[in-house]
């Protein structure tokens, strides 16, 4: 391996659209945010080093032995993360990235692309959720930001508004300017010299960073690399495994990631696990699973007895294990999920995605795969899954690292053949430290939880073992969230204002009820809308008694405070018997 001449980033960037530079299968996808960026071109144009690079050669000979990359040009959040598969020629050598994938990328999306990222608040199905974003340098003001010096920024066409603090300069553009006339054609046609629009200080400024700019981009050899001309993947991979296991530069599931993609031999792992990340990701009202999750699944579900994440568990035995194993594997997790999805849970209320493991297992072991969702022979089991799942996401079993558990649950499974087995693995963890069971004191804590909150639509799942899971449900104020303002409750002439609104987000006055119904149900008063939609006495005593609400009570807005202290109690009477807390439990916790 030498050490060789560095060249310019505009020779990288040509390189790269000719396809003479290419990412391995072993590399990770790209994971850098705008703002590394845009500190990334900050350090190139304040003569910061940038690190080496370390470049693999490919002989022409060899490329069809291999499995490369193209790099990623226009990023997007959502619909384009994934690297495209190269199509090369073979008629000429390659230069295959084994480290500086994330800066060449960078590099390459800030001066010929977009990057497009989901604004905070916004939903992911929004179709303004993910602007298209360039990068821009503002040339006529340095960086507010006391840690840089320039203003780089990725930027959107409506976000880019030139003042009398700034000029948007394209970045791309820089790619035009072969030498400085090219710069100085841009500041003359762009009026920058023009005193009656600009300082001295900001005229100075534009002409100095845009020539900084050419050079850094045009000049300077600013890609200093190590060139590996070895052709036996092997030893490419242990170069890999050193440079990327130190550090945080490389996540150890990244790297198993490319262990696996490297020795797969009739799928190719990177491709299938991600595609598989994306489609279990649109299951139902949506999830977020990623590849951790997978390999930990392929781990747990391919039966090895070490399911930690370390590279020794990723030999090629384990690898063609799992590989021969993948269909039943993968249909076993996506019908777990699916499972799930069924009881309600998706991205936002679903607290640890590992929990959904050993789900998945019991159907793997027990060929449950075309069974679990539909038949009526598994419904006691879905009853016991769902409260399962209820039990150990209030009690936070998955947190930390739950890796000790995953054997336990296989155990439990094997040993209760047909069967999901919570007695068993409620009994297995009594007065251990991952207990499931519950006592009084966890009861007041779950009566507290408030409205919106992942743990609150857990327990509510308790509260609703029958509901039918065919229509979609919302966590829902029984008597309206809107009553509970101050001037509301001062015009009602209610007296007791901080005790409504420190009773009426609390699990006492949520309900489960389906979405449709939440909608038309909006602001209404309760009582009000209960008679216009049950009109019929039966129907709305029926009503009442599925939502756990004693027909006597009086549903009056200004007898709030008595129907949330008799439903508490009602629902604290019912979470004991669902989840069997005794005195003598209470006692002993």
């Amino acid at each position: 391996m030498a050490y060789e001449t560095p060249i310019t980033i505009k020779k990288a960037i040509e390189n790269i659209r000719k396809k003479h530079y290419v990412l391995p299968s072993i590399q990770r996808e790209f994971v850098w945010d705008s703002e590394q960026i845009e500190r990334l071109f900050d350090s190139l144009m304040r003569d910061y080093p940038i690190s080496t690079f370390l470049f693999w050669k490919v002989d022409k000979s060899r490329i069809n032995d291999f499995q490369f990359y193209e790099f990623l040009k226009n990023f997007h959040e959502k619909d384009n993360r994934h690297n495209q598969k190269a199509d090369l020629l073979g008629d000429e050598d390659v230069i295959s990235i084994l480290d500086g994938q994330q800066r060449m990328t960078s590099l390459y999306i800030a001066l010929t692309g977009t990057y497009a990222k989901k604004i905070p608040y916004y939903r992911w199905d929004s179709p303004n959720a993910f602007p298209k974003k360039k990068m821009y340098l503002n040339i006529i003001k340095k960086s507010d930001d006391i840690e840089l010096e320039y203003d780089f920024q990725f930027l959107s066409d409506e976000e880019v508004v030139n003042d009398e603090n700034h000029f948007w300069f394209p970045v791309s553009k820089v790619l035009d300017f072969n030498d400085l006339s090219g710069v100085m054609q841009f500041i003359i046609d762009n009026h920058l010299m023009d005193t009656s629009k600009y300082t001295v200080q900001q005229s100075t400024f534009a002409t100095d960073t845009l020539s900084k700019l050419q050079n850094v981009i045009h000049q300077k050899g600013n890609i200093s690399y190590f060139l590996e001309e070895g052709e036996e993947l092997d030893k490419v991979l242990q170069i890999f495994i050193r440079i990327n296991s130190g550090g945080t530069k490389l996540s150890y599931s990244d790297l198993l990631l490319s262990i696996a993609t490297a020795q797969w031999k009739e799928k190719d792992a990177r491709e299938v696990i991600h595609e598989f990340v994306d489609e279990i990701n649109k299951i139902g009202e949506g999830f977020s699973f990623n590849k951790d999750f997978v390999l930990k699944s392929c781990l747990v579900l391919g039966g090895f007895t070490d399911i930690k994440f370390k590279v020794d568990n990723f030999t090629k035995e384990n690898m063609t294990l799992i590989e021969q194993n993948w269909e039943k594997i993968s249909n076993s997790v996506k019908k777990a999920i699916e499972l799930i999805a069924k009881f309600g849970y998706n991205r936002d209320n679903l607290i640890s995605l590992n929990a959904v493991i050993p789900i998945a297992y019991f159907i793997q072991k027990n060929n449950f795969e075309y069974s679990v969702l539909h038949s009526s022979a598994r419904e006691t089991d879905r009853r016991l899954i769902k409260e399962w799942l209820a039990r150990v996401l209030l009690k936070g079993t998955f947190g930390g690292t739950p890796d000790a558990i995953y054997p336990v649950m296989r155990n439990l499974v094997n040993e209760n053949l047909g069967r999901f087995p919570l007695k068993e693995v409620i009994e297995y963890y009594k007065g251990k430290r991952k207990s499931i069971n519950f006592t009084q004191d966890d009861i007041d804590n779950i009566l507290n939880y408030d409205y919106g909150s992942a743990r609150t639509y857990c327990a509510l799942t308790l509260l609703y073992p029958a509901l039918n899971y065919s229509f979609k449900y919302h966590q829902d104020h029984i008597h309206p969230k809107s009553f509970f303002s101050k001037r509301n409750l001062q015009h009602r002439g209610i007296t007791d204002i901080e005790n409504y609104i420190s009773k009426y987000n609390k699990l006492p006055n949520l309900q489960l009820l389906q979405t449709n119904l939440n909608l038309e149900k909006s602001n209404q008063e309760f009582k009000d809308w209960l008679q216009s939609v049950y009109p019929n006495p039966a129907d709305q005593k029926t009503y009442l008694l599925q939502n756990h609400i004693d027909s006597d009570v009086s549903l009056d807005f200004e007898d709030f405070i008595d129907f949330f202290e008799k439903r508490k109690l009602k629902l604290k009477n019912l979470l004991q018997t669902t989840l069997n807390v005794t005195q003598e439990e209470s006692e002993t916790k």
